[in-house]
């Protein structure tokens, strides 16, 4: 007898213990395969993005790779323009008699002067040449004033936010720079007095239109700032472009 009772409670237990893995076998089934869809995703997550965590630059990389994209630039800007026919050669930046005196360069061809414009013309084009490299300290001292927000807007800038950049620190002491130095070499290039005299001989022509305004000096400066500024756009356009312009490990890693 006493078996038997036994063996009914056993089967109650037995029974109780189907029905309570009946009612939360689904429960578990579901929790396993959200668990697991939700792993595949958090995996597919981190795969997709593991080239932007691997690659992510700190602020003192991306400061350093704008200077030294900067250092590369300017001295390849310097060699380039402050060389004879640097500006003279390049008719990207060769620096031309201003549109306001059009007439007289028109008119003293016509008359047989056109050697001597030709010779005043390649006088300021020799006057910016050789005041280029006297740029090189003005750009280097600037580098360091970069901060770590100026770097990270350039580096996610236009194709010349480095250029444009330093353009707006370092313009107004440059022109303080080259005035000097222009003014000088085109007094040792004879620009003044070959200009003067073009001037004067329009001036003996009868009926020769109306001089525009025209300061040889400052001409000069403006011009020549415009084509170095061209000039260290374009390096900075090949070092952000082309992988064989970045010449240093540091310009390898941040613009790759």
């Amino acid at each position: 007898m006493k078996r038997m009772l036994e063996k009914v409670e056993m089967r109650k237990v037995n029974h109780m213990k189907r029905k309570i893995i009946l009612c939360f076998f689904p429960v578990v089934c579901i929790l396993f395969f959200s668990m697991h869809s939700a792993s595949a995703q958090f995996d597919w997550f981190f795969k997709k993005t593991k080239p932007f965590r691997d690659t992510k630059l700190s602020d003192t990389q991306i400061v350093s790779g704008l200077k030294e994209a900067l250092k590369v630039g300017i001295d390849n800007t310097v060699k380039l323009t402050g060389k004879t026919d640097g500006y003279f050669g390049n008719e990207a930046i060769k620096i031309l008699m201003p549109e306001n005196m059009k007439m007289i360069d028109k008119t003293l061809r016509m008359v047989g002067f056109g050697e001597k414009l030709d010779a005043f013309v390649l006088s300021m084009n020799r006057a910016a040449e050789q005041a280029a490299p006297f740029a090189e300290d003005i750009f280097v001292n600037a580098i360091s004033d970069m901060t770590f927000d100026d770097a990270r807007k350039i580096l996610d800038g236009a194709d010349t936010a480095i250029t444009d950049y330093f353009k707006e620190k370092t313009y107004h002491n440059l022109v303080k720079t080259y005035q000097p130095v222009v003014e000088k070499k085109m007094g040792e290039n004879d620009s003044t007095r070959k200009y003067k005299e073009l001037v004067e001989r329009y001036q003996s022509i009868p009926f020769a239109g109306k001089l525009g305004v025209f300061d040889p000096d400052q001409y000069v400066i403006t011009k020549s700032l415009d084509g170095l500024f061209s000039v260290l756009g374009e390096e900075e356009r090949k070092i952000r472009k082309d992988p064989a312009a970045r010449v240093t490990d540091i310009l390898k890693v941040v613009f790759k």
